[in-house]
């Protein structure tokens, strides 16, 4: 299933401002792989709604721009979109990566550059495929997302529900950290760490949060969280826009095309009884594209983007994750 959403965006030489939705973010259901397709691109979607979108906040338009009188866009000397055009709709494109092996605890590294603008989610996650389809089946998902609202912070998150049919909502336990730095301007080495009795997250090797048995968040069966993270998960990576302006900031496509680079990506097994962990593989990316056995593209809804398996590439020894857009009628 490939359903496209045609979001109208009206432009003036002045935008009006739109107010924020102050909602707590959406936690946004992730399909199932497809285990049975031959294909590496082919994915399950879940049927996920668009939203409406707002101004982008701090946009800065000093840059030199060029304009094409035939469309009445803007866009700078990059060719980043500074000015839709009203006479169009736009429809965005992103894209996600996903891991097709299962993994119950181990270590995940990847030495990435994120990719931001305002509205934008650019991450790297660990998540039980059939968390989405709730009912009788449980919520797990490990998280280290960058905000298009502010890319110097980033976010660590787990994501539990228990598999009770009566509730609805997730349990979460969100925290903002301060990276020092710029994440789309270099590389950096992101891990997520998970066993038996915690959860870490690292930057550059160096441990940023840990959550440990018995941390309790919220008073549902999964309030412990580490205990309850007892599915197996794939390893993901993905870069869309969230229709919570309050979350990401208000997203229009106003600096799009960005691009989210992944120079490689580690697994390490964990070993209970010395609590060690070991190397499984590495992924270089090399050559021109993504090895099949390992690596699936998403080709579903994620809120106010459209996931296309040619948003995910692989070029000059890196994967590629791009968000992109085009006009239409």
């Amino acid at each position: 299933m490939n359903i496209k959403y045609l979001l109208p965006l009206f432009v003036a030489a002045m935008m009006a401002a739109c107010s924020d939705d102050d909602s707590a973010p959406t936690q946004v259901q992730e399909p199932v792989s497809n285990g049975s397709s031959s294909s590496a691109d082919i994915l399950l979607p879940p049927e996920l709604s668009s939203s409406d979108m707002g101004q982008v906040d701090g946009l800065s338009s000093s840059a030199p721009a060029t304009s094409s009188a035939a469309t009445g866009e803007v866009l700078d000397e990059n060719g980043k979109l500074l000015v839709l055009d009203s006479t169009y709709e736009y429809i965005f494109y992103g894209g996600e990566l996903t891991g097709k092996e299962q993994f119950l605890y181990g270590r995940f590294e990847a030495k990435m550059k994120m990719a931001a603008i305002s509205g934008t989610v650019s991450s790297m996650f660990l998540n039980y495929d059939n968390s989405y389809k709730l009912g009788e089946e449980p919520w797990n998902e490990i998280d280290i997302e960058v905000l298009g609202k502010d890319q110097t912070k980033w976010q660590s998150n787990i994501i539990t529900r228990e598999a009770d049919p009566a509730i609805k909502g997730t349990t979460t336990s969100e925290a903002i950290h301060e990276y020092g730095f710029d994440a789309t301007q270099e590389f950096h080495l992101y891990a997520i760490v998970w066993t038996p009795e915690y959860v870490a997250w690292e930057i550059d090797s160096v441990e940023v949060r840990r959550d440990t048995l018995g941390m309790a968040h919220g008073t549902h069966a999964d309030a412990d969280q580490v205990k309850f993270l007892t599915e197996k998960q794939s390893l993901r990576f993905n870069l869309w826009a969230s229709k919570t302006p309050s979350w990401t900031g208000k997203f229009t496509g106003v600096g799009l095309p960005i691009e989210q680079q992944i120079d490689y990506v580690r697994v390490y097994s964990y070993d209970e009884p010395t609590k060690g962990f070991s190397l499984l593989w590495q992924d270089d990316f090399d050559g021109d594209a993504l090895n099949p056995d390992r690596w699936s593209r998403g080709n579903w809804t994620m809120e106010l983007v459209e996931y296309q398996i040619s948003n995910v590439k692989v070029s000059d020894g890196m994967a590629r994750i791009i968000l992109n857009y085009e006009k239409t009628r």
